[in-house]
């Protein structure tokens, strides 16, 4: 009975043995795919805004790159900048302060449909007053439903 080794005699034997030095990233792939639908399925909630029941429109949207600052105009007449509920005379020198003094600076309108359309004219009057040339009502689309929209 014969026996063949290799020529680095029992060392050849461990040498079938050694740590792979590629990194498998198929763990890395599938955690990062759940994690992108998590995201994908929470970012839709987690808009700000008050709850203001928006008219209808068939107006197309308006696209830009910047994020808008909402002012939001409630059933009740209350004036809100994102969530902040603020009196009429202060909205001006908020939108100075955090757009940077920015008459580029996009400002979006939502106004309960019940409000008086005159309220709704005060906020953007005032909004003009202040220097800002890119103020946009928003209205809910012919196909969303009935529910108020809060984003």
């Amino acid at each position: 009975m014969a026996m063949h080794l290799s020529e680095g005699g029992a060392r050849g034997a461990h040498s079938a043995y050694r740590p792979m030095s590629e990194i498998n990233v198929t763990p890395m792939v599938d955690v990062m795919l759940v994690l992108l639908i998590v995201f994908m399925v929470t970012a839709p909630l987690m808009t700000v805004g008050v709850p203001v029941d928006l008219p209808k429109s068939d107006a197309g949207t308006l696209g830009g790159q910047d994020e808008p600052l909402i002012v939001s105009v409630n059933s009740s007449g209350e004036v809100f900048l994102q969530e902040t509920k603020l009196k009429l005379a202060e909205l001006a020198p908020r939108l100075v302060a955090i757009s940077g003094n920015n008459p580029e600076a996009r400002i979006f309108i939502r106004g309960d449909q019940a409000i008086n359309y005159g309220r709704i004219m005060e906020v953007m009057s005032t909004i003009s007053a202040a220097g800002f040339n890119r103020v946009g009502l928003v209205a809910r689309t012919s196909g969303e439903g009935q529910r108020p929209n809060r984003g």
